[in-house]
């Protein structure tokens, strides 16, 4: 999208889906003391010293993909919270969950992207790790990478709302599961007709 590739945006919009995202894993770190929650590959021993605000400027300072990739990894963090409901993003697996997303988007949008090898050096982890790290968030997307026009542009809007309102992101308002049974109010539906089937156009 034309819009993204302004200069003052993606800062803007990298700030927010930080502040975000930070809501939630501070929400969910608070409720994985009454709730039963898996431990996976994502999971650190510790929380990184590194913040989220920070560990996601400094992706977007390296990972030299598009813009729109952000977008799709916002979506892909949806899907996998919705599909993955034992799995809530917190503290401890924000980080590896950030660099994959990002990762796995670049690889399905970009004509061109790095290696592997080069995202791990970029997200601060082994290449072993990240290969296992991509394999498990694949599965737990089921494989569903693609992401419709509708559907992108459904997330994009509301990122942009919220970023005009100018106050700090809502739990209760944001599109990513908090591992509860039931979904929150503004989780995209992502169901399209058959005749939708373009890809993405960036």
């Amino acid at each position: 999208m034309a819009e993204l590739e302004n200069p003052n945006v993606m800062p803007n919009l990298i700030t927010f889906l930080s502040s975000l995202l930070q809501k939630v894993a501070e929400s969910n770190d608070v409720n994985c003391r009454s709730q039963a929650q898996k431990i996976s590959v994502f999971h650190g021993l510790s929380r990184p010293t590194i913040s989220i605000q920070n560990y996601l400027d400094r992706i977007y300072k390296y990972a030299n993909c598009s813009p729109s990739c952000f977008i799709v990894a916002y979506v892909y963090l949806d899907r996998f919270s919705q599909r993955q409901p034992s799995l809530p993003i917190n503290s401890f697996n924000v980080h590896r969950l950030l660099i994959t997303s990002v990762m796995v988007a670049a690889k399905f949008m970009d004509d061109m992207c790095y290696n592997n090898s080069y995202y791990a050096k970029v997200g601060g982890i082994k290449t072993a790790e990240m290969n296992f790290l991509e394999v498990d968030f694949l599965f737990g997307l089921g494989f569903e990478l693609h992401v419709t026009p509708n559907t992108f542009h459904a997330y994009y809007s509301y990122l942009q709302r919220e970023m005009l309102l100018q106050h700090p992101p809502s739990v209760a308002e944001s599109t990513l599961s908090l591992g509860r049974s039931l979904k929150l109010q503004l989780c995209f539906n992502e169901e399209d007709s058959s005749h939708q089937k373009q890809e993405l156009a960036v």
